[in-house]
């Protein structure tokens, strides 16, 4: 069993990720996207996206973060993969899978899914670019508009040297929908030699039990259940599906403010915690009642005022070896 925690642009950003990789139970995270044009990035950009990288691509917790790149250009895609390489990244993620309508426009993500060879291409190009033992991953949907390309889309990245493959279940065009086509992702699995990661609805240990089964694989990649339940891969390795109680929850809640207060510019913050309420509130009553205090709220320092009400006796947190 490997669990990895999905890239998601503006969601699963360095305080989620050393949150919740803090909880235990991830092999790896991929990071948010860095997107490619024409030209090598500077330094900067890598660290922006992943500061991870400033202390050997792992989280606090120790957990390996992987650079995720994003783009069409074979050559700057070459040359930022060596970049990330040299600055520490665990490997190469490629996204074929961000369904952006901005990064459609501009041949990026999904879009390609309508292109096998492209695929072909920018793999090969990236693979070729770098040691053989770097793992050179990517991230794939079933399809743009409907899965009629996926066994060539899927066949065309593992020809192309990829180490592994990560599929979302569905298209492009079915979004975030339910539910989830896990049976497609058998399919997939037959079609190739490289390991398979599956990814999409997995929200609890039983549906990681029903998605291992029905896909093949025991590799799943956690996004949004992860948002939602912080504390999902540690839950998923003990088959526990008790959820963390609301006092746990406020701890994180916490410590998240603290974290997005001390670095974020302050224009951003209050939108920053909402965004990730909006999330638990999906699946934790008690989040639900603090959304409602904050949603509406501007100011900075009332918000400082109703998260620290929150505040527990105890620091929830677990420890560097991701162990309660």
């Amino acid at each position: 069993m490997r669990l990895i925690l999905a890239p998601m642009e503006g969601l699963a950003d360095v305080y989620l990720r050393r949150l919740i990789t803090a909880q235990g139970g991830f092999d790896r995270v991929i990071s948010e996207f860095v997107r490619v044009v024409d030209q090598l990035l500077p330094e900067s950009v890598f660290y922006s996206i992943c500061p991870e990288l400033l202390q050997g691509s792992r989280t606090d917790s120790g957990t390996p973060v992987r650079v995720q790149l994003l783009g069409n250009h074979l050559e700057a895609l070459a040359a930022n993969a060596q970049r990330a390489i040299a600055l520490g990244s665990d490997g190469i993620d490629l996204n074929f899978g961000c369904p952006s309508k901005t990064v459609n426009r501009s041949q990026g993500g999904a879009v390609l899914l309508r292109e096998p060879d492209t695929l072909y291409q920018v793999v090969k190009a990236v693979r070729e670019a770098l040691p053989e033992h770097i793992t050179v991953s990517a991230k794939m949907r079933l399809g743009y508009d409907d899965t009629e390309l996926m066994l060539d889309n899927a066949r065309a990245i593992a020809d192309a040297g990829a180490t592994e493959l990560t599929v979302h279940a569905r298209t492009r065009a079915q979004g975030y929908a339910p539910p989830a086509h896990w049976h497609e992702l058998a399919r997939i699995r037959s079609a190739i030699s490289i390991p398979l990661i599956a990814n999409g609805d997995v929200w609890s240990p039983a549906d990681y039990q029903a998605c291992s089964q029905i896909a093949g694989t025991q590799d799943v990649m956690l996004g949004r259940g992860a948002i939602r339940h912080p504390d999902l891969a540690h839950r998923i390795r003990q088959n526990n599906e008790t959820t963390l109680d609301w006092q746990r929850l406020c701890g994180l809640i916490v410590q998240f403010w603290r974290e997005v207060r001390a670095d974020m510019p302050e224009k951003y913050c209050a939108g920053r915690l909402k965004q990730w309420l909006n999330h638990l509130r999906v699946a934790h009553s008690g989040a639900e009642r603090l959304w409602l205090e904050v949603r509406a709220e501007r100011s900075t320092q009332a918000l400082d005022r109703l998260i620290h009400n929150l505040e527990p006796d105890s620091d929830p947190v677990r420890n560097s070896s991701g162990q309660p």
